[in-house]
């Protein structure tokens, strides 16, 4: 059960709500976003606040500005967007340290929403700042935090603020990721496999480690299966791989094999000469890899061999790539592991990160059961760490 208050459970009327969404968004150089997916989602909560007679203080982050002001990451268009998709204009505040934001928070009427600028243009943010924390409380009477994608950070705005403010919720958005992703890992509808894929093993241990004995199978892809499977003896070329922890990932064979939790690795792969579109490609079986050559993709039999178990799940959960899908030629085992999902009858979740963005690539998102928002924090969520941002907010 989700045991933290919600915009439900609170009284909304005439109150000031400071609402931290995440708006981190694809923008390219002359302001046109790319994707618009964390707005749609945060319109739910947006919405009820307003209809309930709220007046809604929005504040995100967008990129890596470092605590200076970067015109290339303000939130201007996210306000633009934000303004057709609600058919009212939102306002933004370019300074959310100026005084006159109290003057023209005082103002707000019923249902108006205004946007705070880009709060990582303040250091601030990123370090947690009591001050700067006590300073964005001030500014309402209740916080509601729909931004999972930053669950996992202790900044002023999603974990500082709670202490300063007498009643902090949940978004929609942030409940149902929550109750979503903890449902598989406390009662899902069994078979339950999992995929995991992408470039690091090191991101990824603890999520492995916490979901063995929980999952029916895991698969792994990607370049974190080079390291599986050179802890196995196999040479893997020229493939990325962590040398430091090929110790970490024979334990984490061992460990799977004592709590009785199968690891399904690549038996045959796609290489390269070099990660480029221009390079020649093979497929090989995993013993048979060319000394300067490197693994970018599952190959045919794999992908037959993850099939079969994907056809008799009735949970999935997809993190990580299984290719360098940035690049076309590399891309077809991810995109097949998507279209395979994507007809799939079972509970399908896309874990967060760079699987979006390959769903998305394959304009497949729309047919998944459910295509989570966060990357970092949906891997804290399934390694079993409570996450800062949702401890800090009010119990029920």
């Amino acid at each position: 059960m989700f045991n933290k208050l919600t915009v439900r459970d609170i009284d909304l009327r005439e109150k000031r709500v400071l609402v931290r969404v995440d708006f981190n968004l694809p923008i390219d150089e002359t302001g046109k976003i790319a994707d618009d997916a964390r707005i749609v989602a945060a319109l739910p909560t947006i919405n009820y606040i307003r209809e309930c007679g709220g007046r809604v203080i929005l504040m995100s982050h967008l990129g890596r500005p470092k605590g200076r002001v970067v015109e290339r990451l303000s939130l201007k268009p996210v306000a633009k967007r934000l303004s057709e998709l609600l058919g009212y204009e939102v306002k933004i505040i370019i300074d959310c340290l100026d005084e006159k934001v109290k003057e023209i928070i005082s103002q707000m009427k019923e249902r108006e929403v205004i946007l705070l600028e880009n709060l990582r243009f303040h250091p601030e943010e990123t370090s947690n700042d009591p001050e700067f924390s006590k300073w964005l409380a001030s500014l309402a009477d209740l916080y509601v935090n729909d931004a999972f994608g930053t669950a996992h950070r202790e900044h002023a705005s999603t974990y500082g603020v709670t202490r300063f403010i007498p009643i902090s919720a949940s978004g929609f958005l942030l409940e149902r990721e929550v109750t979503t992703l903890n449902k598989i890992l406390t009662d899902p509808r069994r078979p339950f496999a999992t995929i995991l894929g992408g470039a690091k093993i090191s991101t990824k241990i603890k999520v492995i480690k916490n979901l063995l004995g929980k999952v029916d199978i895991l698969m792994i892809g990607g370049a974190m299966a080079c390291i599986f499977l050179r802890a196995q003896g196999f040479a893997v070329g020229k493939s990325l791989i962590e040398e430091e922890n090929v110790g970490v990932a024979r334990e984490i064979l061992s460990s799977a094999m004592e709590k009785g939790t199968p690891i399904v690795l690549p038996i045959d792969c796609i290489v390269a000469q070099e990660f480029k579109e221009e390079s020649p490609i093979e497929t090989v079986y995993r013993s048979k890899i060319p000394p300067e050559w490197g693994i970018v993709d599952i190959g045919h039999v794999t992908v037959d061999e993850f099939s079969k178990i994907l056809e008799g799940a009735q949970t999935i959960l997809w993190n990580g790539p299984v290719g360098i899908f940035e690049i076309d030629k590399f891309a077809r085992g991810t995109e097949k592991i998507a279209r395979i999902l994507s007809t799939s009858k079972a509970t399908t979740i896309i874990g967060g990160g760079d699987s979006v963005a390959a769903v998305n690539k394959f304009a497949l998102a729309d047919k998944m059961a459910y295509v989570s928002t966060g990357g970092g924090a949906t891997l804290e969520f399934l390694s079993g760490r409570e996450l800062p941002s949702i401890a800090g907010l009010t119990n029920k």
